[in-house]
């Protein structure tokens, strides 16, 4: 497997292990990342450590898995972006668009903050009610 996926705390993390999430291997993250969702995953942190080159297929494959996410209100995190990779972002401009933080442990801390901001919105309207 190019992606390893670990359910943590109802959030899934997808590792990529690929050195280029290019043509070759976006299709498989895209998989990976329809899978979650179809599991009903809706918390994805995708970890780029790995991958030192993007293309458009890749970044194609990380646009889905943000929109499978914001379709059922979700959260996706990018996390340890190589320079080159944060670059072709920024020159894209979906850094408007991405939630991106540095390390791993940084998506997971604010996905753990925003579930509960969640939650606690939650209770609190229906206490009003």
């Amino acid at each position: 497997m190019k992606f390893t996926t670990e359910i943590r705390d109802q959030i899934a993390i997808v590792t990529s292990q690929v050195e280029k999430l290019d043509a070759l291997h976006a299709p498989e993250l895209k998989g990976e990342l329809l899978r979650i969702a179809k599991e009903g995953t809706n918390h994805i942190i995708l970890d780029l450590t790995a991958s030192r080159y993007c293309d458009s297929s890749g970044l194609s494959a990380v646009l889905i898995g943000n929109r499978l996410c914001r379709d059922t209100e979700g959260s996706f995190v990018l996390s340890g972006l190589q320079p080159s990779v944060e670059k072709l972002i920024q020159i894209s401009q979906l850094d408007r668009v991405l939630t991106i933080t540095p390390t791993f442990s940084e998506a997971f801390d604010y996905l753990v903050m925003e579930m509960t901001e969640k939650k606690v919105a939650s209770e609190s309207s229906n206490e009003t009610k």
